[in-house]
């Protein structure tokens, strides 16, 4: 067996995507370097181009996954229905993404309606977000950030990989929003 063999099988069986520090951990008794293993995940990925099978990189380390042009056939495997999310889940989702960490009041000042507790459990519940402390004013309100599982789930790396936001409506300050409100319920 080939140490690029040995890493494959580890990728292929593993449920999760394994670290670099995991891949050494797990093949101390062979002893490759990290330069290595990095050098075989690299020609790991070049042999799996154009397959059906792709290893990627995700914020959690390495997995091989179907290609998403594979979908339509693989789903039939698979027939009972993905859950829908509902657009105020996806925008709660995206402005914990982009202004994390976020309270609960940040959003709803943001959404400008009031969040479920439905939708924040529904997003614990498939940890994409997580509690990362507690913001130091009155009531002490939660801060809530995105997870690794969320990076992973949507095929990210890291948060700097998101869709830029339009500047315009990122750059508008606190008190422009307030204006635009005001303006619209006279």
């Amino acid at each position: 067996m080939t140490l690029k063999q040995i890493v494959e099988a580890l990728l292929l069986a593993s449920p999760e995507p394994l670290e670099l520090r995991q891949l050494v951990s797990l093949l101390e008794e062979e002893g490759p370097s990290r330069e290595e293993l990095e050098t075989i995940l690299q020609e790991l990925a070049s042999d799996y181009r154009g397959r059906v099978l792709e290893l990627i990189r995700v914020a959690g380390g390495w997995r091989f996954q179907l290609r998403r042009e594979m979908a339509p056939w693989v789903g039939r495997l698979f027939p009972e229905k993905v859950g829908r999310y509902s657009r105020a889940l996806l925008e709660t989702l995206a402005i914990i993404a982009y202004r994390q960490p976020v309270t609960r009041g940040d959003i709803e000042a943001i959404r400008g309606v009031a969040v479920s507790s439905h939708i924040m459990r529904t997003l614990q519940d498939r940890e994409w977000v997580k509690i990362v402390g507690h913001k130091e004013v009155p009531g002490r309100p939660a801060l809530y950030a995105t997870t690794e599982n969320f990076l992973n789930d949507f095929n990210l790396q890291s948060l700097s990989q998101l869709p830029p936001v339009s500047v315009e409506e990122d750059e508008k300050t606190e008190e422009q929003r307030e204006t635009e409100a005001v303006r619209a319920t006279a």
